[in-house]
């Protein structure tokens, strides 16, 4: 059904208790949002901090009455009625409206990333189709493009390969369509391990592909492994993947910003000879090849 929107920027008011009165006046969602430039990119264990100026939208049943709404919140919350807005807003799909945008993209020499019904303009690409649900990874985040390109430079021809955090599978998905044996794809939210069975099943690869849940992680290690995370806890997990790559295999390790690569670089560098692949948009991929102890 359609809804009726209200935006009020918060400047120096506070969030929560604008979230209380818009709900008291019955609002059926609230969602906070940035309402300036400032991103929170990876916030310390436990926290969960707001921007400097927070956008608040509250979505109202359409029939409610606006300029009334737009009176009452002004006065309840102290602010000018110019400072709030409202407009009709159509129902949708949201979860899925961005795919609208999204399109056939290659990465490196041979390899496609297609939305479902979209064919790539290559005929002799190696096509994987993806749909990423509510998990992250389509290839148009510059972290998995890399990582994505990385694959495409390395040997992964009947090669095993540990996808550490593997959001909508693209990245294990990606290393079998491209050749590799087997793939193991690991994360800690359902919806992504649900999304890359899923993946895996529309692709024809799902025999080639074993999905657990981090804390079910096989005690074994892979020729290949990649983790598109976040640079605190590829810090902290460099033993684990270290002890989960084989003897001369190579790690990928993304997901972090060009100024946190050195840091990461030097937690794997016990069991690694590390190198800078590539970097953009401020982010920075680095690889590795495992030592012989």
């Amino acid at each position: 059904m359609p809804y009726l929107q209200l935006i009020v920027d918060i400047d120096d008011g506070d969030p929560d208790v604008a979230e209380a009165v818009c709900v008291a006046h019955g609002a059926l969602a609230i969602t906070l949002e940035d309402g300036g430039d400032h991103p929170v990119l990876e916030p310390a264990p436990g926290a969960t901090p707001l921007w400097p100026r927070v956008r608040l939208s509250a979505l109202y049943e359409a029939g409610t009455d606006a300029q009334a709404l737009l009176h009452d919140l002004a006065r309840d919350l102290g602010l000018p009625t110019g400072r709030l807005r409202c407009a009709p807003l159509a129902d949708r799909v949201w979860e899925r409206e961005w795919l609208k945008d999204f399109r056939p993209m290659r990465f490196g020499r041979r390899l496609w990333i297609c939305p479902d019904g979209q064919a790539a303009p290559d005929p002799h690409a190696l096509v994987l189709e993806l749909d990423p649900g509510l998990a992250f990874g389509t290839g148009t985040h510059p972290t998995t493009a890399m990582c994505l390109e990385w694959l495409d430079t390395v040997d992964v021809e009947r090669k095993t390969v540990l996808d550490y955090g593997c959001g909508s599978g693209v990245l294990a998905l990606g290393a079998l369509r491209l050749g590799a044996a087997a793939a193991c794809a690991v994360d800690i939210d359902p919806q992504a391990l649900l999304a890359t069975r899923q993946n895996a099943g529309r692709n024809g690869l799902d025999s080639r592909l074993t999905v657990v849940s981090a804390d079910a992680l096989p005690e074994r290690a892979w020729d290949i492994v990649l983790a598109n995370i976040l640079a605190g806890p590829l810090v902290e997990l460099a033993p684990r993947l270290a002890q989960a790559t084989l003897p001369d295999g190579a790690i990928a390790l993304a997901g972090l910003l060009d100024l946190q690569a050195a840091d990461v670089a030097a937690a794997y560098r016990t069991w690694f000879d590390m190198r800078e692949f590539a970097a953009r948009d401020e982010w920075t991929v680095l690889t590795g090849r495992r030592r012989r102890e």
